[in-house]
Order: C-alpha cells, then structure tokens, then sequence
C-alpha cells in the first residue's frame, strides 16, 4: 500500500502528511515504535546513542553505525552500507536511547552491528531510489512469467530493489525445495541486475504485502506482530470456538494468531473446571454434559429423552461427582439454577439506518395510490349508505349537462341553487320531479328511491344527475365557496328569486 493516501509518494518525508512516518498508512506505521523518550531532557554530558535503527520495505528493519554523527531525526531518509557492496535508502525509525532497548529485545549485542551510515540520502539518491521502487511490479511479473515456463511449483510474491539499483532480492513461497538455477540466468539476462532468491513461509508473505483481517482491521502481522508462534487446534478447542477451517483460518492460510492472544485467560479459567464430568449418574437417569460456561462457572445436563437442559454451578457438580465415586446414586441434579439476565439496556439514540433510502418518497407515493385506487375500486362496486340508513341502488350512466358543459362535482351550496338552461336562469325551487335535497351527503337514489324527508323522487330527465360516487364524497372541490349560488353559472343581473 505505501503511502499513497497521504501523498508522501512511497517515502515517509514530511512532504504530504507532515507526520514524520507515522501516518498510519501501513507503509509508514509498518512495525511503528514510539519514542517516548525523544522529549526528555537529556544531561549536560550525555553523548548519543551511536547505533540507530532503519527500516526498509515490508517488515525488515537493521541496524547501523552513525559514526559520523549525524543529526537524524525519525522518517529521515539515508544511505547506508550493504553487505554486497553498494548503497541502500532506508528510513530512520528509532534514534537515541530507545535503540538500546530494542537490541536487547531482539537479542543483537553491540559487537555485532557492523554496518554504517554514509549520509543523508540527496535528491540523486532519492531519485534513483524512486526509479528502482517503479521497476519492482513490473519485475515482478516478468519473473512469474519465467518460472511459469520453467514448470517451477513456486510463487513470487514480492521483489525488493536495492537503492542504488544492482540488486534486486526475489521473495517466493514453496512448499518444497526448488532448484531455480535456470530461473536466476534467465533473469540475470533480462534485468541486468544481481539476483539473490530467498524463501519465506505463508505467515511473512501476508506480513509483506498486508492485507484486512475478517475482523476489519489491518494484519497483526503487518503493523506491529514480529514474532510468529505455533498455533494449533487446541486453543480454539479450549475456547469452545467452532473448529471452522475457514472460520479459523486467516490470510495466509494458517490458523489466526488471534487465537493465542486470550488463551492464557481461558487457561486459568478452565483451572476451576471439574474434569471428566461428561456424565452424571442419578436415579432419573444418566445425565449429560451439553454446555459449559468457563466465566460464569455454569454447565448445562440434560437427561435422556429430554429437551431441556438444567444449568448447574461447578460446586454441586463436583458433589455429584464424588458421590458418584462413592457408588452413591442421588434422586437427581437438584434444585435448577435460576440464571439472572441482566435487562437489556435502552439505547438513547435512535436507529436511523435506512431512513435515508432515495427511495423512501416513491414507496410512500406507490402506497398511497395503491390506496386511492383500492377506495375507488370499493366504491365502485358497493353501493353506498344513504343517511337514513337505506341501501341506494346502481344509478343510470347520465352525465349532467348544465348549458352544454359537465358540472363539476364540487359541493352545492346550502341556499337557493340556480339552473342554467337554454341561456335562463330558474331558482331551485323550480326543480321538476324531486323535493328539496338535503345540504348533508348528496346522493341521488335510484328512480323510485326515497327521499331523506320521506317523499319520493320520480325518474329524473335527461339532464339529470349521471353516475356519481356513492357514499360520503370527500373528494370536493375546495376553492367554491358555499354560500355563493352564482358558482360556475353565467353571470346574470338579476338576482334569483327567493322560495
């Protein structure tokens, strides 16, 4: 990954992040130490530490001689002294005191650091570098290809240039030994270049080229891990984890680290867990063991030809058992053990995922349509109640036409309603065949149908009421006012008579 979101170009120069190699971008925080003793005050007659540590692609890190005395600083780029011969770049990650105590945490005496500093690494030096860090993919490839044609059962999973770019180190997994002479000729050919070919395991090829665990987190292996122990079966066992080979299993193919991190807690746990207890003889039956918690010091028996299990504590069960040696057979397991469960605690902020849907708006639209259709649909196939509780039947489909144009189905007003017909006006007392229609619900009855004031209505002409809604029309017409007759009628200046 590099550096490439923090724009720092592959190195760790304050150029784009500022942070001085710790910008947390797995190439920079790669096996990241602290200097916690970088801003303390040193005495008057202290002289610093001569030997400061380096690293350099992936996890490998040295150390070096600073015989010239060399003001360094964390993140600053050298040139320092290789055992072929040559130059490499690397990166300063520890100076001062604290290098000490990382020798004696990796066991490296004074004596044994050879290697020197030669300089702050210049513009030609990091150039050059840059050029060299550009050719390792593509070198990469080319040299897949040529173990591909060789039949070689290898993998090279990563290529290490040297910075002054005569040497290039070649990292592959096998599962067995490989004789890669032809390999390395026809390499040398193709690059010009020193070869050196080095075989590392699974574990260290997922520590140099990373990766996000399935916890979401980046490897163990690859940020701050740098010893790799022995993981096996047993310790997802005493964890009672599922044992999941795929579930178990990391990036690289083994078994997580992970596994050990919690195994010494679970270990003295199991110290007060009674052993050899898989069943239990009482007069009830043989009683199992199902479950087991380590923490809670609970395990969980259930007799034969029976769904539910008792839950019992480690006390009584070490009782049982040793009555059980005994030859004492007891009645059964006892009194259960009620377990408490703590209530759930009451969040105080509300889940608001997936209320942010952009589709939110078109599924409530599409809903209530659905509805309105679905009223329609009723409405058009029942017929509706009529105040007085009468039943109204189908009406005749008759449009009401007033001066040759539809009347609109807005509410009619509560006075005297005028009727516009061949150019005249006529007051609504003038209505043939029909008493006066109540200013409630306005619902015609079938011909012959009865009246809410108890007369009944003759068949209507022509020009009567057509199919309308039925029931209670909600569907009205805001914008007429009701108390004005003169509502969509030609305007006339003479004012209707009144009844």
């Amino acid at each position: 990954m590099g550096c490439g979101s923090c724009s720092t170009g592959g190195g760790c120069s304050p150029a784009g992040c500022k942070s001085n190699g710790s910008c947390l971008t797995n190439g920079c925080s790669k096996l990241d130490v602290h200097d916690w003793l970088s801003h303390m005050d040193m005495p008057t007659n202290y002289k610093p530490y001569s030997i400061v540590e380096v690293k350099f692609k992936g996890s490998r890190k040295e150390f070096y001689h600073n015989n010239d005395n060399i003001y360094l600083e964390a993140g600053d780029l050298v040139a320092v002294e290789t055992t072929t011969g040559g130059y490499d770049i690397g990166h300063v990650s520890i100076t001062g005191e604290l290098v000490r105590m990382q020798m004696t945490k990796r066991h490296v005496k004074e004596a044994d650091v050879v290697k020197k500093i030669y300089r702050r690494a210049t513009v030609a030096d990091v150039d050059k570098w840059k050029l060299a860090k550009d050719m390792e993919w593509e070198t990469m490839h080319k040299s897949r290809t040529l173990a591909l044609e060789l039949n070689l059962s290898m993998k090279i999973s990563d290529v290490d240039y040297q910075g002054d770019k005569t040497k290039a180190t070649f990292y592959y997994t096998a599962e067995g030994r490989v004789d890669f002479r032809e390999l390395i000729k026809k390499m040398a050919e193709s690059f010009r270049i020193r070869i050196e070919m080095r075989q590392i395991g699974m574990r260290q090829e997922a520590s140099r080229l990373g990766g996000i665990g399935s916890c979401g987190r980046e490897l163990c292996c690859s940020t701050w891990l740098t010893d790799f122990k022995t993981v096996s079966t047993s310790a997802a066992r005493y964890q009672n984890l599922s044992l999941n080979t795929l579930k178990l299993a990391g990036q690289c193919g083994k078994l997580k680290c992970c596994l050990n991190y919690e195994l010494d807690t679970y270990m003295d746990a199991l110290k007060h867990i009674p052993d050899n207890v898989n069943v239990l003889k009482t007069e009830k039956g043989d009683a199992r063991l199902q479950k087991t918690d380590i923490f809670k010091k609970i395990m969980w028996f259930s007799y034969p030809r029976e769904e539910a299990w008792v839950p019992m504590p480690i006390a009584k069960v070490k009782e049982i058992q040793q009555q059980n040696r005994e030859g004492i057979i007891p009645a059964d397991l006892g009194e259960v053990v009620e377990i408490e469960t703590k209530p759930v605690k009451v969040l105080d902020y509300e889940n608001v995922v997936g209320q942010d849907s952009l589709t939110r708006l078109d599924d409530r639209r599409n809903q209530n349509n659905k509805n309105k259709n679905k009223n329609k649909s009723r409405n058009r196939n029942q017929g509706g109640n009529r105040p007085d509780g009468q039943q109204t039947g189908p009406r005749p489909d008759v449009n009401r036409q007033q001066g040759g144009s539809n009347r609109p189905e807005g509410q009619r007003p509560e006075g005297n309603r005028q009727q516009h017909q061949q150019g005249g006006n006529r007051p609504d007392a003038q209505r043939p065949e029909g008493g006066n229609r109540p200013q409630g619900n306005r619902q015609q009855n079938q011909q012959g149908g009865n009246r809410p004031d108890g007369q009944q209505a003759g068949p209507r002409p022509e020009g009567g009421i057509g199919n309308r809604p039925q029931g209670n029309n909600n569907r009205r017409n805001n914008n007429r006012r009701p108390n004005n007759p003169n509502n969509n009628q030609p305007r006339n200046d003479n004012p209707p008579k009144s009844e």
